[in-house]
């Protein structure tokens, strides 16, 4: 892991590796499985992107957001497998995983992919024209700021 972790990309702040680790972090949060931060980080590490940002993205699911993200993406992958919602109460137990799996897991991976997905693709997407945004925007206030000493420039020549 030495020369993985020496690896400058993993640090390094710019446009593609903030939006690439924006990506991998937001679509590990939703994913269902224990150790969402050591997926995280080998995404990182495998796509090179900055891993520090990757990893810190998938405390979006937190204890008090992950029961209402799982709900959400339960409900998206009965809605795209057109199966039965089932009622249920979450207990974070293996007997509870065990018993309500067969009934559960397919639509909330489903559901959960698909989620990830489209928060990585908008994260990714967001990052990336607010980057350009901000960049075009210091490019305008250098530009004002040149033609104003060119201003005072010329206003000192004709005194």
């Amino acid at each position: 892991m030495g020369p993985l972790l020496r690896d400058p990309n993993l640090f390094h702040i710019n446009r593609f590796s903030i939006a690439s680790s924006f990506f991998i972090g937001l679509f590990c949060a939703f994913l269902p499985v224990p150790g969402q931060m050591f997926i995280a980080a080998f995404l990182a590490l495998l796509f090179r992107t900055n891993l520090p940002v990757a990893v810190s993205l998938i405390w979006i699911s937190n204890p008090l957001t992950i029961a209402p993200m799982f709900l959400f993406s339960y409900s998206i992958g009965v809605l795209l497998l057109g199966h039965q919602e089932t009622q249920f109460t979450i207990e974070l137990s293996w007997e509870w995983a065990s018993a309500q799996g067969s009934a559960i897991w397919l639509p909330l991976i489903t559901g959960s992919l698909i989620c990830g997905l489209v928060t990585g693709i908008m994260g990714y997407l967001t990052i990336l024209y607010l980057w350009r945004w901000k960049v075009i925007k210091n490019w305008e206030q250098r530009k004002r700021n040149r033609l104003g000493r060119q201003q005072v420039k010329q206003d000192k020549t004709l005194d």
